[in-house]
């Protein structure tokens, strides 16, 4: 660590143009804040009482089939609605009023997917096979659902500590009309690079780290992840393919493999750190989509994945965005050179 980043000093995101200040020196700090016991693990196959386990009745009375691989189906407790609950020809806003008061409706379609029918298993143990039915997963509902709607979120919340309602190992999709804030603001970053260069700003980021080697946590041929430069959380990662892909369903079948072995390990090494079944969102970003709309000519866009644990310290010491990241702008005290590296100690 360089003099200049081992005192106060702030990065900025690439993707988002957001500034993140980094705080070495408080590392030292004593901790006599909340500490969280880890949720236990499920210590059984099938679960009677878990409305994502096979054959067992979901809290809408309808019934899971016997699925043996990956299972989908739409949300019984959506987000989002296919008609918004709005009637037809409702303004954007009351321009009668204000302009103070701007609201227009939405709509999507929520998809859960259910990676295995064991309930006691999480995406992390997962042998090849099974992964590969998860990857092959998530690049069909993108493909399906891209074709009517303007984005399409693949994402996943794992344990207690991240919201995550049932232990039962599953992921979610939604899908909607409008493109939300964080991919607005990196389609407007990584357009910018490509006008200027003429490549993708995430190809050309993988490569500048892959030359660095300081956050480089797991990587093959096909895919590298990385403790981004301007990382939030403490352990937060990046997965990014080393050659361009702008969408989840154009990844090639040496990308797949690449993805499954990148992921695999990453997760089983996040596990490993503190002996938990590591808590965490994680979520694919590719190139909008929508009727008419060719995410292939989206030459800009790079598919990523954000990868954002919340541990800190221990398993029982989670980072907190309060104060300071709430009124002005994220910080961070581990810096992601240590974080990867950390992470580094324990990838098998």
């Amino acid at each position: 660590m360089s003099a200049f980043e081992a005192r106060p000093h702030r990065r900025l995101n690439a993707l988002s143009g957001e500034w993140v200040l980094v705080s070495p020196h408080r590392t030292l700090r004593p901790w006599q804040g909340q500490k969280e016991e880890p949720a236990p693990r499920p210590a059984i196959a099938h679960d009677p009482s878990c409305y994502l386990c096979p054959g067992n009745q979901r809290a809408n009375g309808q019934r899971n089939p016997p699925y043996e691989a990956t299972f989908v189906f739409d949300n019984d407790f959506a987000a989002l609605l296919p008609d918004g609950g709005a009637e037809e020809g409702d303004a954007a806003h009351d321009a009668g009023e204000s302009t103070f008061f701007t609201a227009e409706p939405a709509h999507g379609i929520c998809r859960v997917i259910c990676f295995s029918p064991r309930h006691d298993l999480t995406l992390a143990d997962l042998d090849p096979t099974a992964f590969a039915r998860v990857i092959d997963c998530w690049a069909d509902e993108t493909s399906r659902l891209g074709r009517d709607w303007r984005w399409v979120q693949v994402f996943e919340n794992k344990g207690a500590m991240m919201g995550c309602s049932n232990p039962h190992p599953h992921g979610q999709i939604w899908a909607s009309d409008a493109l939300p804030t964080d991919p607005a603001r990196e389609d407007e970053r990584q357009r910018a690079h490509f006008t200027g260069t003429g490549r993708s700003l995430l190809v050309d980021y993988a490569a500048a780290e892959s030359a660095r080697r300081e956050r480089i946590v797991v990587e093959n041929d096909e895919l590298v992840a990385v403790v981004p430069y301007w990382a939030t959380w403490p352990f937060e990662t990046l997965i990014v393919p080393r050659r361009p892909v702008s969408w989840f369903p154009a990844l090639d079948p040496a990308q797949r493999r690449g993805l499954g072995d990148v992921l695999s390990r990453l997760l089983r090494a996040y596990d490993a750190l503190f002996d938990v079944s590591f808590p965490y969102s994680m979520g694919w970003h590719g190139a909008p989509t929508g009727p008419g709309v060719d995410p292939l000519a989206a030459t800009h866009w790079q598919l990523h994945a954000h990868v954002f644990p919340p541990l800190l310290r221990s398993a029982t010491v989670r980072k907190f965005m309060v104060g300071y990241e709430m009124m002005a702008e994220a910080q961070r005290d581990l810096t992601p050179e240590e974080a990867a590296k950390r992470l580094r100690a324990v990838v098998r």
